[in-house]
């Protein structure tokens, strides 16, 4: 029988290093794959032999993926670990390694926006620039420093505690936890797809439903307020009183549907072009027809 073959540190430290280039190739069409397939090479040479092993091994890491690129380490922690449980005979197929990859990467995106670009580098930022405002030079040094030593760490620790739960996934293969963990972390990442549509894609639709002149005793009488601080601060108290600033009342289609089911328009639209993907449409198709479709609603007014 022969020797299970292993990854080392050494080996799984050449894939973190790696895994700083995971944007190195982005595009449209599957995002990351291209940087997520360059970060498994060492392993990957490591497990097969086989040249055509290889290629294969290459081919199925080149499916779309798309994460934060420091929370995607704990997902190529676990990768390692199912491809070195494929490479040692294990019943590990291509559906259940894209499967984990697919269900991990969703969650874990809505994690390392808040963590890193929201809190985690704005706080390096200010102590960095609380320093050189003093004129120390210790304060870019500082930034850079420590947000490097952070971010790696918690990529290595990260990637290592991923690889770790992986081999016991790897175990447990036959008793659904697989399965289990893939299709919990697809719900979650469903909930989080949700909120980032709510967020991320907007439309307003411009046409003017109706106008209707409001009572004069109910709109702000600009002319008359005083001059500076004092009308300024009437201006604020009466339209937290309710006043209207305008004279008029316009109502368009957008806050109409607002007043439906606020967000609708862009959930369709989100689901239009999930669809679209579904069909195998081109990723790169849309854009341009989604740009297609601004342009000339903006140009009839419907935008």
């Amino acid at each position: 029988m022969a020797d299970k073959i292993k990854l080392t540190k050494k080996d799984r430290f050449a894939v973190a290093w790696r895994s700083q280039f995971l944007q190195g190739s982005w595009n449209y069409e599957r995002m990351q794959n291209g940087g997520w397939a360059y970060t498994l090479i060492p392993a990957i040479k490591k497990l097969y032999k086989d040249e055509d092993d290889k290629k294969a091994a290459l081919k199925r890491h080149m499916e779309f993926f798309n994460t934060h690129p420091y929370v995607a380490a704990p997902i190529i922690g676990v990768t390692l670990a199912l491809e070195e449980e494929r490479a040692n005979g294990a019943n590990v197929d291509d559906t259940a390694i894209q499967g984990v990859k697919v269900g991990m990467m969703g969650p874990l995106a809505g994690i390392g926006d808040p963590v890193f670009w929201f809190t985690l580098r704005p706080i390096l930022g200010a102590l960095g620039a609380t320093l050189a405002i003093g004129g120390n030079i210790l304060g870019p040094i500082l930034f850079f420093t420590l947000w490097n030593v952070i971010r790696f760490a918690f990529i290595w620790y990260t990637q290592e505690f991923g690889y770790d739960s992986g081999s016991k996934i790897a175990d447990d293969l036959s008793g659904g936890l697989l399965q289990d963990i893939t299709k919990g972390a697809s719900i979650l990442g469903m909930f989080i797809l949700a909120a980032l549509v709510q967020r991320w894609v907007s439309i307003n639709f411009a046409p003017v439903v109706s106008t209707v002149a409001l009572d004069p005793a109910a709109v702000i009488d600009w002319a008359n307020l005083p001059y500076g601080y004092e009308g300024i601060r009437q201006a604020f108290d009466m339209v937290g009183a309710g006043y209207s600033q305008s004279a008029y009342r316009v109502t368009t289609l957008q806050s109409n549907l607002d007043d439906l089911i606020p967000g609708l328009a862009p959930l369709l639209l989100t689901l239009a072009s999930m669809w679209l993907l579904k069909k195998k449409i081109n990723p790169i198709t849309i854009i341009f027809g989604l740009f297609a479709v601004g342009i000339v609603g903006y140009l009839i007014g419907l935008f």
